[in-house]
């Protein structure tokens, strides 16, 4: 059960004992769709506060491989490139934060950032159901436009940096400076 990995059976116990009955299903369907697939995607609609996006739960528990999470992308696109994530890196690609990656999607760039574990609780929710401590490593993969700019870019098109914002800290890249070290 990929939900007690960090804990023992008894503290599992303890923690599932705690969790309302639609919990327990949510925890029931992320695992046996990470058993299915290799890991789970869930999927959360835009509002009138954002846009939407969707995470993956339970690659770090069964692959070792950081969560993942992406803003802004139409929801089948964005379970497309989490997928195709998970199984690149569940396979033994090493990919790296800043550097730009066009073989996710023909033509349209991507970029890994690492997520500020502020962000955790509203882009991974679900996902401390796996992990209760919070305790797991998580990017964020951004999506450039068609054209190839990304939120950061100053000639970006108006309003893309808040329907695809940044988690990081800052809300800018931090583990490379754009145009320097990273797209």
């Amino acid at each position: 059960m990929c939900a007690v990995t960090s804990t023992t059976p008894a503290a599992a116990a303890d923690i599932t004992a705690e969790l309302s009955a639609e919990e327990l299903r949510l925890i029931e369907w992320i695992e046996g769709q990470a058993k299915e697939r290799g890991n789970a995607v869930i999927n959360v609609a835009g509002d009138d506060e954002g846009a939407g996006y969707c995470f993956t739960a339970c690659a770090w528990a069964l692959h070792n491989v950081p969560e993942a999470v992406v803003v802004g992308l139409p929801g089948h696109m964005g379970q497309i490139l989490l997928d195709a994530y998970v199984d690149r890196a569940a396979n033994g690609e090493i990919f790296e934060v800043g550097r730009r990656y066009d073989d996710f999607f023909e033509g349209v760039p991507v970029v890994l950032e690492r997520v500020n574990k502020g962000h955790y609780p509203e882009y991974f929710g679900t996902a401390f159901l796996i992990y209760p401590d919070g305790d797991f490593p998580a990017l964020q993969l951004v999506v450039a436009t068609p054209e190839g700019k990304f939120p950061w870019h100053p000639d970006a098109p108006e309003g893309f940096a808040q329907w695809q914002p940044v988690l990081t800290g800052s809300g800018d890249p931090e583990s490379w400076t754009p145009g320097v070290d990273g797209p």
